[in-house]
């Protein structure tokens, strides 16, 4: 009568270190999620290199802390990166309880997930209402998209309507950059954000409507949240080009 031989590493194999449950085994949609913020990630590195690289292209570029240095309804100047650093705090805390919302999606507590939604999609929409008033406050300074506070005019009133914005030599052509990817940049990240109050809302109201108590699980919650996180994620880079370096 024959006898098997086992080896070693078929023992380990059966053993407790087997390996568990194999890392592919994801869910369809959350690997489609993935691909999609991948691929979103390299636009928005296509467009803070190109700032960058227009930025150091040319030999004096605008000042931030000049630029943004007012509490729009509050204070006219003197507070620099006050105001976007409140913008920023909010998005941060609205990933936060973004966060809150997917462990209460595991824990299949809906009164939880229903209140953490609320409380992101509440974030979004302070962040976008801010960004607003933002853009609001640069127009009216005279930065737009193909302008700059020296538009139209000529001679010694172009060094005079942008010495506020620049702490060495003046350059018309670097304000014009600067505003027209300034506006393009955040419009297309607050455009993102947009489309993630609007998925928040979308969720929340799945979830009032008990759709994930009948599915028996909470994933959609985590897909969106996937997105929400990528969004504040994109923020932190944006802030840093723009206001920071």
């Amino acid at each position: 009568m024959s006898t098997t031989t086992v080896s070693q590493l078929d023992k380990v194999k059966d053993g407790p270190w087997s390996g568990g449950k194999s890392p592919w085994n994801l869910e369809y949609g959350k690997i489609m999620m993935w691909f999609f913020l991948v691929s979103d990630a390299f636009t928005f590195s296509a467009f803070l290199i190109y700032y960058g690289a227009q930025k150091f292209a040319q030999p004096t570029w605008i000042d931030a802390d000049k630029v943004f240095q007012s509490i729009p309804g509050i204070a006219e100047s003197g507070q620099p990166l006050v105001f976007v650093g409140i913008m920023t705090f909010i998005l941060i805390m609205s990933s936060v309880t973004m966060v809150l919302a997917v462990d209460a999606g595991h824990r299949n507590k809906k009164d939880e997930v229903v209140k953490w939604m609320l409380w992101t999609i509440l974030g979004g929409l302070a962040f976008v209402g801010c960004q607003a008033i933002e853009w609001t406050h640069l127009h009216h300074q005279g930065f737009w998209f193909g302008r700059n506070p020296a538009t139209g005019l000529e001679g010694e009133a172009v060094a005079e309507a942008l010495a506020p914005y620049f702490t060495r030599d003046i350059s018309y052509t670097a304000a014009l950059q600067f505003s027209n990817l300034f506006f393009t940049i955040t419009g297309f990240h607050g455009f993102h954000v947009s489309i993630g109050i609007l998925l928040n809302i979308i969720i929340l109201s799945m979830t009032l409507n008990n759709t994930f108590e009948r599915r028996g699980t909470y994933l959609m919650v985590e897909k969106v949240g996937l997105y929400w996180h990528f969004v504040d994620l994109v923020w932190v880079f944006v802030f840093t080009f723009f206001y920071l370096i």
